[in-house]
């Protein structure tokens, strides 16, 4: 009776192995050009709503480190929660209403934040 052998054992480094290997290496390290949150403080009132309306949710810089995401509808929200209306500060106008922001309503803040 002669012992069993295995096989020998292939090479399983193909080209196509590790050049998905060395761009999956290169991608996990590379995070992109940062982008710029855009600002209401330097656009005008129509500018910042119609950024809102055509975007359907977008978060916007309201001020030096202050942002917060902003929707046109319901839609854009999860099932939980509800919308409420949102004036924020641009160039020309103190108070201009650009769209909604979307909260989880509780018993602690009654339907509003």
């Amino acid at each position: 009776m002669q012992p069993f052998r295995f096989p020998p054992r292939r090479n399983r480094s193909t080209p196509l192995a590790l050049a998905a290997a060395a761009c999956a290496g290169l991608a996990a390290g590379y995070s992109g050009p940062a982008q710029a949150r855009p600002d209401t403080l330097t656009m005008t009132c129509a500018q910042a709503a119609a950024l809102v309306t055509s975007s359907g949710a977008i978060v916007l810089g309201t001020g030096p480190n202050i942002f917060d995401r902003y929707v046109r509808e319901i839609r854009f929200c999860s099932g939980a929660e509800q919308l409420k209306p949102e004036w924020v500060k641009t160039r020309d106008n103190p108070q201009c209403f650009i769209g909604y922001t979307c909260f989880v309503p509780s018993r602690d803040n009654f339907g509003f934040r």
